[in-house]
């Protein structure tokens, strides 16, 4: 069993070993444990407990077998990881590029839904990326996708990444923003609406805030028919809207 740390080397790719990643499914006899039983039992734990709380051995606890017998399938808990999120890049849905008369602005906004959706659903899914290199098989095929249909947008080759990156990364943004939210509500032991309703009060009480805070209270009060998941929706439409506009509008500058 390998036990060097990724930190030692972070270049480090479970995709680019020499040693084959583990087939996903029939890897034992019996079928008693395999990959495939291994990265659910993952994903299941860090939706419901988060990154922070995860260990093999909690891992193992989670499949009623040893530690030991999951590194038979990978070789640290790093490994594991990058194996998860490549899987959980398989869950989002990828519109047909073959397809040279499809609208680039319709697949473009498909494409950045289903990563909003796959980041929102699973919010531990932000602190991997980036921090492995997430080239497995199913992380390629949506890059992929990507950039048949920017391609397809006419934007210059030299600005593909850029354009990409206006899309991805105000997504990725977005999401993590409404993670870090949605943790500090539950951590109050509140929902959204009740948290943010409350926020508006204290701040509409405070005498020292009444004059820096009025504007935002104003608008906070405005919007207060909608609820935070709705108002949420509605943003995050407009913003990607505003951002493919943007993007049409610099190719034809």
């Amino acid at each position: 069993m390998a036990s060097t740390s990724r930190a030692d080397n972070p270049q480090a790719s479970v995709w680019l070993s020499r040693k084959p990643v583990p087939k996903r499914k029939g890897d034992a006899e019996g079928g008693a444990l395999d990959l495939e039983r291994i990265v659910a039992a993952t994903m299941r734990l860090l939706d419901a407990e988060g990154l922070a709380k995860f260990s093999m051995r909690r891992l193992a606890a989670e499949l009623g077998v040893t530690a030991m017998s999951v590194y038979w399938y990978v070789d640290t808990k790093d490994d594991l990881l990058e194996i998860v999120l490549d899987g959980i890049n398989g869950t989002m849905v990828v519109p047909d590029v073959s397809q040279e008369d499809g609208d680039w602005r319709e697949q473009l906004r498909v494409l950045a839904v289903e990563y909003r959706k796959m980041l929102s659903s699973h919010t531990w899914v932000t602190q991997l990326l980036g921090r492995y290199l997430n080239i497995g098989p199913r992380s390629m095929a949506y890059t992929n996708a990507c950039l048949a249909v920017i391609r397809r947008s006419g934007v210059g080759e030299e600005r593909i990444t850029g354009a990409l990156s206006a899309v991805f990364q105000f997504v990725y943004g977005f999401c993590t923003a409404e993670g870090l939210f949605k943790e500090r509500c539950n951590a109050a032991g509140l929902t959204e609406d009740e948290y943010f309703k409350q926020l508006t009060a204290e701040v509409s009480e405070r005498v020292d805030y009444e004059e820096s805070f009025k504007e935002a209270v104003d608008l906070m009060e405005s919007q207060s028919a909608l609820t935070r998941e709705e108002l949420r929706e509605q943003d995050f439409g407009y913003a990607l809207d505003t951002v493919i506009a943007g993007i049409e509008a610099m190719r034809d500058r």
